[in-house]
């Protein structure tokens, strides 16, 4: 069995995977500043935690980050206290599959390449994901499955947060879909303005950037949506095609796999 493990600006997501099957997954909140061991101890204790990990055990982990700091970290962590499994951390002369057709490829987050690895395995290209996380990520995918841009924009939560501290009478509001698009109330007006204003724009770049990728045939394109704020906005997105929770920790467990099968190692 393998670990995976991605850890992004916000939230630390890990699954654990029995072939290409997940079989159990954790949310952690991302703290910068927690060392090795602190990083040792919340993960053995979320591996016993499960039913399934008393009786197997892990046979390799994988690691991508966004945090410089937290990569670090993992890094000694790995190596103090899980060194009789084969681990790996993507980053850049990590054999991926997926070419990188951006002015610098070294400046591309490991996240947005693991979300292109699993869209070309699972859908082929062309393809854009859409991750809905801390920033909200286009990531374009050309037919031959080549990453070759994408757009940023602030995620959902940055956006109300931001919208709560210069706006005195707006007060931050549960993230869910109203009743109707013309509020009622202020609640009802910050919750129509959040859920479907992201969606709209969801909605319009990935249009535009389909038109990008396939002049031809811009309904070819399959859009993924994945991220841990997804399903806020997706059921108000009529162009998304397929939403996976798992897209990044499937591309985790593909490089992985990739990396180890060519060398005789686990796969």
């Amino acid at each position: 069995m393998l670990l995976a493990v991605d850890v992004g600006n916000t939230n630390t997501v890990l699954c654990v995977f029995d072939g290409d099957k997940v079989v159990e997954h954790w949310r952690t909140a991302t703290d910068p500043v927690r060392t090795a061991d602190e990083l040792a101890v919340t993960m053995r204790g979320l591996l016993s935690q499960s039913r399934l990990l008393a009786s197997r055990n892990l046979d390799g982990i994988v690691v991508c980050s966004t945090v410089p700091s937290v990569l670090h970290e993992m890094r000694e962590m790995l190596g103090r206290y899980h060194s009789e499994l084969t681990t790996l951390i993507v980053e850049p002369g990590v054999k991926t599959g997926v070419s990188i057709r951006t002015d610098n490829p070294k400046e591309v987050g490991t996240d947005r390449i693991m979300n292109a690895v699993a869209a070309v395995h699972l859908y082929g290209g062309p393809a854009i994901v859409v991750d809905f996380g801390t920033s909200t990520n286009f990531d374009a995918i050309s037919s031959r499955g080549e990453f070759v841009g994408g757009a940023l924009a602030p995620g959902i939560e940055i956006s109300v947060d931001a919208l709560s501290r210069r706006a005195a009478q707006l007060l931050k509001v549960e993230l869910t879909r109203p009743a109707r698009v013309v509020g009622k109330n202020t609640v009802e007006s910050l919750q129509s303005g959040i859920i479907f204003g992201f969606a709209g724009q969801v909605e319009g770049i990935a249009r535009r950037m389909a038109a990008e990728l396939a002049p031809d045939d811009p309904e070819s394109v399959s859009i993924i949506a994945t991220g841990g704020l997804a399903p806020l906005v997706i059921d108000e997105v009529p162009n998304i095609d397929a939403y996976e929770p798992w897209l990044t920790l499937i591309g985790l467990r593909l490089v992985y796999e990739r990396n180890f099968a060519s060398l005789g190692g686990p796969a």
